[in-house]
Parts: structure tokens; sequence; C-alpha cells
């Protein structure tokens, strides 16, 4: 709570025991002890904001709401109410309030040091930069302390990066900023190293760089001493923004005489050589070289660097990689520019493998290698592979048994040889056959491994997981040439290997996107959970869960599963303006821009959007006529046709679509086209659901009272601009359908660990498409039929029972593409069909719209029809005739009720299918199965079948509820 102990007050007493019953969660406490104190002090301000704190927290907003702006408007200055009011704010998601608190508080007290900071943070939480930039200047009038003029300086560079106009930016805010500092340089004030920082960053923004280098090299620069080699990088940075390419040589050479194993250097050493080597440079006769020493600009004086570094280093007692591999590097850009000097410095293939001899029993040698493999001709790769397996020691119990390692190191030498095979692709071009016996082979390596690994802790990984790995992949291949027995084993691998290293992610995540391509949720949600996904992870690999969740049927899971992506991203924006002030008390000024562009960057994640709409259409198709009203479930989400609040030119993509390990060669991997192409899929498909998100919440906006046509009305009272807006919307999500078809016509094959396709295939092949177009185009004409009336509108009443008559043929036909068996076993093999399951799910959905759209009908025909019935009393005749209207809408809705109650038929016979299907009965005729496998195999059977029936029963539950609805929809 407040900061409370340093004053000295007889009311701190009385307000401890309120403090305590909130820091302890008992608000109702807390309230019933603040209006105590209240009766017998009317104006202690503080208690009535910690009671507001209580009504805040137990959901009574408004009323909290209330009291705070009572206190609020005394403009109190005594620090428990600031510091209450602050808090409450902060709670409300209302920190502009809190600026308006401490300006009242500023003129009352103007020399108060404290409440002039408290002002500044103020505005930084919201970031009001020209305000900052006041305040830091009358703080420094106030204290004159150095802070407090750079906040004010650092508030300058805020308002050069939010600027619209970058020549106002260069021109105004930037050479201001410029000014105040060098006053301070002059005046020789420059205490810190972070007011340096900031000079710097100026200069750098201005792309002042030869003053810029002036400072980092100068006086000033001395003070750059919390960074290792922080003045050398701001150095090198400059030099390289000036190409000055002499000083780049020779500082990196420098530097990498210090340290060899810094390759950072390396890559700007060998840049500025070939620079200097197209310029044709040569050094000045009798100056110095460059500023920074000795400079090498021949192909000559690289490789007898690289050389003599090796050297160097075989003298250290602890091996450094990074001469070995900048050498690799060399030859890899002599080889790219053309020229024929790489003979100077050996043959690849040999220096790789030395290589591999001194560092194979690393972990880090595979990533090392994996660079330069392109090195190797292919028609080298097997003699390559078989020439590192002579080096390791193996030794064989039998003649004919297969060779194992004696300890830990041989065996990570085996593993970096046997992921070197994969990338080489030479277990690609493998068979059927060879694959299965590799399988067997690297199963055997990974359990004999175990041994190595029996003290581990259950965080820790076992040594040999790869093998296990490797041999999921190998296994990923066959499933993927057919072979459907494949992906069981997949499964059953994975779950045994998890069983034995419980922390390794690797496995849960590779569980993650077999469970979910077979159609089976349930597991997922556990191995997600398990994986105890932290912070930007949400945004990152989050796509795993929200992807599927709901497209299996698992609503509940789903719904969760929105609520953890979300809760983190309307965290960030809090957490973030925390950060920035932390950054301004300890002068971290470099990082704010930084903690600004993460901020805007997940403020405009693709994820982001997507997670947004699909949990409000999620939450619409749970309780929209259900629990609650349409109207009242949008009115709950702040939802409005015209708004759309998802920003389409700035959508970035922060999925980590490489999180899964992969061993696979170029061709096979994940693509940057692929990764282009994923992003293209996933924004049409946003398109999609956002439009018809924004469709169903005009729904509501045209349920009421019409006037007829030839009253002046129509255009005053808003509904005809409604009902355009309807028709605008329709238009776009036709034209966004068009694009998604185009798009789908390339037949996009995603490697099966690349990222996941969406759900847009199956939304337009199973006719949900067509179906939820025609819906929103039956609402405008039952929209024209409420404008003109029923007398002349014969035409419009053939239009909408012909639009009745195909929606119930499309829903008809939508249920026949759901039926089938979603798991059978042929020929001793399971087979799931995850499709029908996805089209079921979209069933629900279009029926659910179906159900709006007919409550629409409904409201529009139940005042027709009540006033046709009192005519008839009047004129007593009992043959007054019945527009058809009425018939087609009742017969549709018959109809309606008809299909949903087959389809819950239908469901009932899927449950009692999958409670019936025996598992334990399936031959596993795969004999390369252990025992030990065996039970792992029936362990996920179980899991999918569950999973299924988990599903089914979700859906079930979910259309008997829109069943009811139906019912009550007669006029």
């Amino acid at each position: 709570m407040a900061a409370r102990g340093h004053v000295q007050d007889p009311n701190d007493r009385r307000l401890r025991p309120i403090y305590d019953y909130l820091d302890n969660g008992n608000n109702k406490m807390a309230i019933q002890q603040a209006d105590k104190l209240l009766k017998k002090h009317k104006d202690l301000h503080c208690a009535k904001v910690l009671k507001a704190i209580g009504l805040q927290r137990t959901g009574k907003q408004d009323e909290a709401y209330a009291l705070a702006q009572e206190v609020a408007a005394l403009e109190p200055t005594d620090d428990n109410s600031l510091q209450a009011l602050t808090i409450l704010y902060r709670e409300m998601h209302r920190p502009e309030l809190v600026t308006k608190l401490y300006e009242a508080a500023v003129k009352k007290v103007p020399n108060s040091e404290e409440y002039h900071s408290h002002l500044f943070m103020a505005y930084a939480r919201v970031g009001e930069y020209k305000k900052m930039q006041q305040a830091g200047m009358a703080l420094y009038k106030i204290v004159p302390k150095n802070p407090y003029y750079f906040w004010s300086v650092m508030s300058l560079i805020m308002q050069s990066i939010s600027a619209q106009d970058e020549n106002l930016s260069k021109t105004m805010f930037l050479p201001l900023a410029e000014r105040m500092v060098e006053k301070m340089v002059k005046e020789d004030k420059i205490e810190a190293e972070a007011e340096v920082e900031l000079y710097y960053m100026i200069l750098e923004r201005l792309e002042k760089y030869k003053e810029a280098l002036d400072v980092v090299r100068g006086k000033l620069g001395e003070k750059l001493t919390s960074e290792l080699q922080s003045r050398e990088n701001k150095c090198m940075a400059m030099y390289k923004k000036l190409c000055r390419w002499p000083e780049c040589n020779a500082l990196s050479r420098r530097l990498l005489l210090k340290n060899s194993d810094d390759w950072q250097f390396y890559i700007t050493y060998f840049d500025s050589v070939f620079q200097l080597i197209d310029e044709s440079w040569t050094p000045p006769p009798e100056d110095e070289h460059s500023l920074e020493g000795e400079v090498h600009y021949s192909i000559e004086q690289a490789v007898k660097f690289i050389e003599e570094r090796i050297t160097e280093e075989s003298k250290n007692a602890r091996p450094l990689r990074g001469p070995y591999l900048a050498k690799l590097e060399l030859i890899r850009r002599l080889r790219y520019r053309g020229c024929n000097d790489e003979y100077k410095l050996g043959d690849p293939e040999e220096l790789m493998f030395q290589y591999f001899k001194k560092f194979g029993d690393k972990p880090c040698c595979f990533t090392d290698l994996k660079v330069f493999v392109d090195l190797l001709p292919s028609s080298q790769y097997t003699k390559f592979i078989s020439q590192l397996l002579e080096v390791i020691p193996l030794s064989a119990a039998a003649e004919n048994e297969i060779a194992l390692p004696a300890d830990i190191k041989a065996l990570q030498q085996h593993l970096c040889v046997v992921q070197l095979s994969r990338l080489l692709g030479i277990y690609h071009a493998m068979d059927k056959k060879e694959k299965l016996i590799v399988v067997q082979e690297l199963m055997l390596r990974y359990r004999h491994g175990l041994e190595f690994g029996k003290s581990c802790l259950k965080t820790e990984l076992q040594f040999s997981d790869y093998y296990c790995l490797l041999a999921v992949h190998l296994l990923l291949d066959l499933w993927l040439e057919g072979e459907e027995t494949a992906v069981w084993q997949c499964l059953t691998l994975l779950e045994e290997g998890l069983s034995h290293s419980p922390s390794n992610a690797q496995f849960k995540l590779l569980l993650i996107r077999i469970y979910c391509r077979l159609g089976a949720f349930e597991p997922v949600a556990e191995l997600y959970s398990s994986l105890d996904a932290k912070h930007i992870q949400h945004d990152t690999i989050g796509y795993l869960l929200t992807r599927y969740a709901e497209a299996l049927g698992h609503y509940t899971a789903a719904s969760q599963s929105c609520n953890f992506a979300l809760r983190f991203f309307h965290s960030n924006q809090k957490d973030t303006s925390e950060y920035i002030i932390q950054a301004y008390k300890y002068g971290a000024f470099e990082k704010i821009p930084e903690f600004i562009a993460f901020r805007n960057r997940l403020n405009s994640s693709l994820h982001f959007a997507q997670v947004r709409t699909e949990r409000m259409l999620l939450d619409l198709l749970l309780e929209a006529n259900i629990s609650t009203s349409l109207e009242e479930s949008i009115k709950s989400m702040s939802l409005s046709p015209e708004e759309d609040d998802i920003p389409w030119k700035d959508l970035r993509d922060n999925r980590d679509l490489t999180v899964l390990f992969n061993w696979d060669p170029k061709d096979r991997d994940i693509s940057e086209e692929h990764k282009k192409l994923s992003l293209e899929e996933e924004t049409m498909w946003l398109r999609i659901r956002s439009l018809t998100l924004r469709l169903v919440s005009g729904l509501p906006t045209l349920s009421h009272t019409i006037q007829p046509k030839n009253s002046e009305k129509t255009a005053e009272n808003g509904v005809s601009s409604k009902i355009d807006t309807i028709r605008s919307l329709l238009q776009q999500l036709e034209a966004a359908v068009d694009s998604g078809k185009t798009f789908l016509e390339q037949k996009i094959q995603y490697p099966v660990l690349g990222p996941p396709p969406t759900r847009m295939a199956g939304f337009f092949s199973n006719g949900s498409c067509q179906c939820q177009t025609s819906l929103f185009y039956l609402v405008s004409d039952i929209y024209e039929l409420d404008t003109n009336g029923l007398e002349d509108s014969a035409e419009i009443q053939e239009r909408i029972g012909n639009s009745f008559k195909s929606l119930v043929e499309r829903l008809t036909d939508l249920f026949n593409k759901c039926k089938g068996d979603l798991i059978e076993v042929r020929d001793g093999t399971l087979k799931t069909h995850p499709n029908l399951l996805e089209n079921l799910v979209f069933f629900v959905e279009t029926i659910s719209i179906a159900l709006w759209v007919s409550s629409y009908c409904d409201s529009v025909l139940r005042p027709f029809k009540s006033n046709l019935q009192k005519k008839k009393k009047k004129k007593k005749e009992s043959s007054v005739a019945m527009p058809p209207v009425f018939t087609h809408f009742l017969d549709y809705v018959t109809e309606l009720q008809t299909l949903t109650s087959n389809v819950i038929d239908h469901i009932k016979g899927l449950e009692l299918i999958l409670t019936e299907l025996k598992l334990e009965e399936l031959s596993l005729k795969d004999t390369l199965l252990l025992q030990e496998e065996k039970k792992f195999t029936k362990t996920v059977q179980g899991k999918v079948q569950s999973s299924y029936h988990h599903s089914v029963q979700e859906i079930g539950e979910l259309l008997k509820k829109r069943l009811d609805t139906i019912k009550k929809l007669k006029i």
C-alpha cells in the first residue's frame, strides 16, 4: 500500500487498520472500518479514498469513482490522500486522473520537490512528453540536480521520436536537446555516465556521427564504464556509419588480440578487410595507418592474422572456438567472392574434421558446423560422416551388436554426427525399411544413454534426449509419405521421452503439434500449461494453443487460453509505463525508446488481434441468446459495427515459428517465403473473422421499430445509416472471401513443423462461408421488408422465402460434411478425422448466426402479425389473407429445429461409438514395438479417444442450448 511509515501524524494511527485490511485482501472489513472512522472524522479525506479502494476491489466501480472524485475536487495536498488516490486510479486504469491530481497539488505547494517529481512520473505514465519536459525544468529550477535537467532533455528526445513529422523532429526537438546538453558540457556540469549516453544518443539521431565519435573518444567518453567494451562498441558503430574502414579494421584487430573468441569482431574484421580491398586502399607513406593503429588491407594479411590467432590459441589451457570458425568463415567469404586464395587456408572438409575432433563433445559443435556445411560438396557427405564416426570411441558388447559410447563425451560426439547426417539429407534419401532400422537404432542409443543421466534432477534434461527427437523426426517423414502407424509411434516415443525427461520443452512442443494435427486437444492444454510460458511467450508461442482449442470443439479450454493471452497483453500497457518510470529514475535513458517500441510491437501483434476477435466470437457463441440476449452481450463487450480497432497496416507477426528444433536440410526447412505466406494467410483469415464479428454486432442496432418509408424520420433515427454499415461490411466480407479463395488456389504446403495453416480452407470447402454470407444478405432483405411494409412487398417476400429454402439446403449440406466416424480402426491401425470435428464446430457457429438472424426476423415479423390480427378483429373477417412471408418463416424455423435435432442425435451416436471403441483390442501389429512402448501407445490412444469424446460432448451441450433458443422462435 502507500508508503506511510515516515508520516508522523495522528491520523496515520487511525488509518493503519484500514491499510492492513486492504493489504490482506479483506476489502469488506476495510470499507466498514473506513465508515466508522468517517462518522467521527468527516474531513479525513484519506479514509474516503481507502473506502473507495475497497469498493473498487469488490466490483463497485461507480461508487468508488464517485467517492474518489469527491476527494479529488477538494484538491488534497496530504501525502496519504494523494498516494491512495494514485493507487485507486491505477487500479481503475485511469492514469490520466493522477496527472490532474498532482497538477492541483503543485499549484498549492509550488516548492515541493516530491510533488513535482510525482507529477513528472504521472505524465510519463500517459506519455505527455511536452508536459514532461516542462515539469522536468520546473523541478530543476526548484532543486538544481542534474538528473532533473536530463529528464527534461530526454522528454525532448521522446517528442522527436513520437513526432509524426520527421523534419520537425530533426529541425526542432533534437537540436534543442543538443543545445541543452552542450550548455552543461561547456559549464563542465556533466557528472554521470547516463548523461554522456544521452548526448551520444542525440548526436546519433541527428546523424552527427563525427561529433558523436569525438564525444566517445574524448574526455566525456571516459565515463562510459558500466558495460564491457562500451566505448569500443560505440566507436565501432560510428566508424561503420562514417565508412571509416581503416579504423574499423584496426580496432577490431586490436580487440581480437585481447580476446580471440569474440565473434562479432571477426565479422567486422572481415567486412572491413574486403571493403579496403574493394577500395584498393593503401596506407599513407609517413603517418600512422589510422587513428586506431595498424590496418590489414589484403587477403594475405587476413590469412596470416587468423593463422596467428590459431597458433596463439593452441597455447591456451582452455580451447577457444572463435579462431577455428573464423578460418571457415574466411574460406566461405573467399568462395563467395570467387577468389582462388582459399587454398592458403586448407580444405574445409579437413578443417571441419579437425574442429570436430577438438570440440565434438560439446553440444554447440553441431550448431557451429551447421553454418558451414554448404562448403562441402554433396558427393563428399557420406565420406565426411564416415570419417567423423571413425574417431568416436564406441564399443560393442558382441560382434553383431551396435557399438555404444562408454561415456558422456563419446555420446555427445555421436549425437553431433547423427544431427549432421540429418542436416546433410542422408536420412532423407533412405527408403522406408532403412528409416525404420535407423529409428530402432536411435531408440536403442536413447535408452542406453539414459544410464548416464540416472543422477539427473527432474528439471534437467537427459543427455540422450536428442536421439529420441531425431527418431521422431524420421517417423514424421514416414507419416507424411503415407505411413499411418508412424504418427502413433511418434507420440509413443515422445511420451516415453517425456516420462524420463519431464522438463524437456521440445518433447512437449512436438507432442502439442502432433496431437493437434490428429484433432486431439485435451492432452495439449495440460502440456502447454506444464511449459509454464512466461510473459512474452504468450505472444510468441501462444498460437500453438489458440489456433486449435476452439477449432477442435474445446470451448472451455479455448476461453481459458484466450484469457491467458489477453491478460498478458492488457497488463503490458501498465507494466511498460512502470519500466519507463524506472528507466528515468535510474538514468537508463537509452532503454526508454526500446520500451516504447516494445509496447507498440505488442499492441500491433497479430496474435493479440486474433485472440481478441476469437474471444469475442466465442463469448457470443457460448452466451448470446442463451444466458444473456445478443444485445446485452454485444453491449458488455463495447462492440460497434462501425469501429475497427485492428491496426491492419502495422500488424506484426511475433510468432516464433522456429521454436521446434529442426535438423532438416535448407530445401525442406521453414523458409522466409513460408513465413511471409503464413502471415498473409493469417491476416486474411483475421479479416474474415473480424468482419463476421462486426456484422453480428450490427444485428441488435437494427432491431427496433422503424418508421414506415413515407416518414421523414428514417434518416434521423440513425437506423438507415446502420443498414448502410451492414451492407458496406458485407461488401468487405465478400472481397475478403474472394482474396482468401485466390490465396488458397496456390495450394501452399508448409513444412510439417512449420506454421500451422489457418481454418480458412475448411471454412470455404465445407460451405460455412456461403451459409454465413447468405445469412447476412438475408438481414438486408428483412430490413427492406421492414421499411416497405407488407402491402407492396410481394417480390421481397418471395426473395426472403427463397433465401430461407436455400439456407436450409446449405445447412443440410454442411451437416452431411460432418458425418462419418471421427476415429476409425482400419487394418488394426487407428485413423482420426479431425476435419469432421472442425466441420462440426463450423456447423455450430453457422447455426448460431442463423439463430441470431432469425431473432432479428422474429422481431420484425412479430409487430406485423399483431397489426394484422388487430385489423382482422376490427373488420370481423375470418379470412384476412396472411402474407406468405409468415409461412416461409415458420417453415424455416421448423426445418432448423428438425435439422438441429438430427445433428444432436448424430452427436449422441458419435459419443456412443467413441465410448464403445475398445482400443485395447487393437492389434499393435508392428513388432518393432517393445513392451515398454506398448504401454505408452495405450496411453496415447486413450488420450486421443478421451479428447474426441470431450469435444463431442461440448459441441453437443452447446447445440442443445441452441435448440432451446430455436423453440422460442414462434411468431
